[in-house]
């Protein structure tokens, strides 16, 4: 079974620092694309950032452009996401992604994704 396995979430001051971890078993998150989505009460899922495994090619939505930074750790089959000067718009249930039907694409919509995790709150006051 894969199992996908978010952490970090908490709440913080706007301007304050998240570090997100998304831990994977039953997949190598390394041969495919990783997302990130976030869901705020009554709004759709909605794509934050992705890397491709293979190349570390990343995209980023443009609300988190220069303070939201996504990593991985192939040893560890984890992906980070690093989230500075956050703002209450950031509030949300971080969810992590994989295995998008794409053809490789990352940058895709929510409904393309096989595999997700169970999410980590984050609220930004």
């Amino acid at each position: 079974d894969v199992q996908l396995v978010e952490s970090g979430g908490d709440s913080v001051q706007a301007g304050g620092t998240l570090r997100l971890s998304c831990a994977a078993s039953g997949y190598t998150l390394r041969i495919n694309c990783v997302g990130w989505f976030r869901q705020a009460p009554g709004k759709e899922r909605e794509g934050v950032v992705f890397i491709h495994g293979g190349g570390g090619v990343t995209a980023y939505a443009d609300s988190v452009k220069g303070r939201f930074t996504i990593s991985e750790d192939n040893g560890k089959n984890t992906v980070y996401l690093q989230m500075n000067s956050l703002k209450p718009g950031d509030t949300g249930m971080y969810y992590c992604a994989a295995d998008p039907n794409s053809g490789g694409y990352c940058y895709t919509p929510a409904y393309e994704w096989n595999y997700w995790g169970q999410g980590t709150q984050v609220t930004v006051s």
